[in-house]
Parts: structure tokens; sequence; C-alpha cells
């Protein structure tokens, strides 16, 4: 089967609404999917962009189409009072987890997007992401103690500018093998994708 590889930001409305679909959706049709957090601001400081919110006219519009569109998936949202902000501190814990128990870091990527767009808490703190992971039964001290570890910081900073050398530009950015998606609205496009092969 294709792989598919997921990347996403932890401050995007929109990857937190893709979160909740995508391996479902590649479950349907017997695939897997690697989460790659990364960080966006990364990405703006070469495409120019900035945070949809910061945009005149399409802020307005992009908070909205936030809420709609939670509305339409049943999903719970609240646009956090602190949007956007940073996200090492949750990628490196993704990163550090994902290396010893790939379904608990999912798991950790789920409650962290709740945490912030379901309950508007701030996640950008080192001391926030390792209360949400240790409320999902990790370990605390040995989390705290990684994501001050050069290694891990390393890991989020490889990562990060692998995806930008893949092309990726916004969050969530699906790629099926080497076709490229762009935007939880392409997720039908993704599932079409894999149930033909391609168009």
């Amino acid at each position: 089967m294709t792989p598919i590889d997921f990347y996403f930001d932890f401050s995007s409305p929109y990857g937190y609404l893709a979160s909740l679909r995508i391996d479902a959706l590649a479950a349907a049709h017997g695939a897997s999917v690697t989460w790659r957090p990364f960080l966006l601001g990364a990405v703006f400081r070469i495409t120019g962009q900035s945070p949809l919110t910061e945009q005149p006219m399409r802020g307005d519009y992009a908070r909205r189409d936030f809420a709609r569109s939670a509305r339409l998936m049943g999903a719970p949202f609240t646009l956090p009072a602190r949007f956007p902000v940073a996200t090492q501190a949750a990628a490196r814990a993704f990163y550090w987890l994902a290396e010893r128990d790939a379904i608990a870091a999912k798991r950790l990527a789920r409650a962290l997007y709740h945490a912030y767009f379901a309950e508007g808490r701030d996640i950008s703190p080192a001391e926030t992401v390792v209360a949400i992971a240790k409320d999902q039964g990790i370990d605390a001290a040995a989390l705290t103690a990684a994501l001050g570890d050069p290694a891990v910081k390393q890991r989020l900073k490889a990562e990060t500018e692998a995806a930008i050398q893949r092309g990726v530009f916004g969050s969530p950015f699906v790629f099926v093998g080497d076709e490229p998606f762009w935007g939880a609205d392409r997720l039908d496009q993704v599932a079409r994708w894999l149930t033909t092969g391609g168009w």
C-alpha cells in the first residue's frame, strides 16, 4: 500500500480537523499514516506568508470557516484566546515519544490538539505539554528532560527542514506516495486517490 504522510503544525485549526479524520480514512483503504509535525513559522519565513487570522480580509473569513468546518464535522472547536502559539514543545514531545511508541505519540498529538482547539488551553508552555502527556500516562520527568535534550531539538529541526525540502508549505499537508494534497478540504481527494490509484 502506498505510504501516507501527514504533516501538520499543532497551532493549525485545519490540521486539527484533519487529525480527526486521517487515520480512519487511511484504515478504510488498508493504509496507515505517518504523522509528521513541523513548524509552520519556519515555512512562513520562506513563503512570506503569515497566519490566516493576521491577514486582512482573509482573517475574518478564516475565523468563520474554522468554526463552520468544525460544526460540519461535529468536532468541538473554540478559537483559543492565544492564537497562534509556538508549538516547539508539543512537536518535540511527539517525536521523543514516537521513537518509543508511535501509537502513544498519536494519542498525545490528539490530546494536545483537543486541549488547544476544544478546550482553548495554551499548549505553548513546556509545562502544559508535560501535564497533558502525564494525563496520557507518559512519564512527566522523562519528558521534561527530553524537551531540553539537544538531540530532540535537532530531530524537530531536521523534520521541519525535510518537510520544507519536500514542498510542504501549509498545514495540513498530506502525501500519498509522492502526490501532495494541501488542506483539510482535500481529504476527500486523498480518499479518492487511495481508491483509484490516481487520475
